[in-house]
């Protein structure tokens, strides 16, 4: 019976450590990032560059938006997600299939971080919104995006601005650049209090979302 006893503390033991070679721990500036990698096939350079930009893009997300947020961050790669990328709970998950697909898109990474800085409560504004600022902050702060080939969606006619995603983004950077430079931090300081509103797009540049977005419509010129 001892002898059972010892042989399952050994085994129960040699899982965890198997399951601790599966994680890499790293920590500067204050974040703490523990990595998963199911596919060992995937580059270092991909481990490298997600870590660079939580370390180096994360801290200033933090203190441009949010110095509240979670500062002991985790990045799964999954064999078994066929989508791109998520965050929840602290945790970015992104697809190995992608990667094999688009090495060069790190800077997903920074629009998934941001979800992390956002940290909306339920309810709290249109889902169309808080995408189109992950993207915005992607444009802004994205450490390669023209190396990922990634860049915000050329207005056409058969564009909404609920679209969300790079098509929302242009339009808050068409705004920040003709009405209110503020703009996206307030609206997400408002999302993150759960005191958004329609509303709030007079009060920050004198017209109404719709307005703002015919008037985009017929000059969606950005610098």
């Amino acid at each position: 019976m001892v002898t059972q006893i010892r042989i399952n503390k050994l085994l129960s033991t040699l899982i965890l450590v198997m399951a601790l070679q599966t994680f890499v721990f790293s920590q500067k500036s204050n974040i703490t990032v523990t990595y998963t990698n199911q596919d060992e096939t995937l580059s270092e350079d991909i481990e490298k560059g997600f870590k660079k930009i939580i370390h180096e893009v994360y801290p200033q997300l933090m203190k441009d938006f949010n110095p509240e947020a979670m500062t002991d961050l985790k990045i799964k790669i999954d064999t078994a997600y066929n989508g791109v990328a998520y965050a929840h709970n602290g945790q970015v998950t992104v697809s190995s299939k992608w990667l094999h697909e688009r090495p060069e898109d790190l800077d997903l990474m920074t629009h998934e971080v941001m979800h992390i800085i956002q940290s909306y409560p339920g309810g709290s504004g249109p889902g169309w919104l808080t995408e189109g600022i992950a993207d915005y902050v992607r444009f802004k702060y994205g450490m390669d995006n023209e190396g990922a080939k990634w860049s915000l969606t050329p207005y056409n006619n058969a564009q909404h601005y609920t679209n969300s995603y790079r098509i929302t983004a242009r339009f808050l950077e068409w705004i920040s650049q003709n009405y209110d430079e503020q703009i996206v931090y307030k609206l997400d300081k408002r999302l993150r209090g759960k005191t958004y509103s329609d509303s709030l797009w007079k009060t920050y540049t004198g017209a109404s979302l719709n307005e703002l977005w015919e008037t985009y419509s017929k000059d969606p010129k950005i610098t």
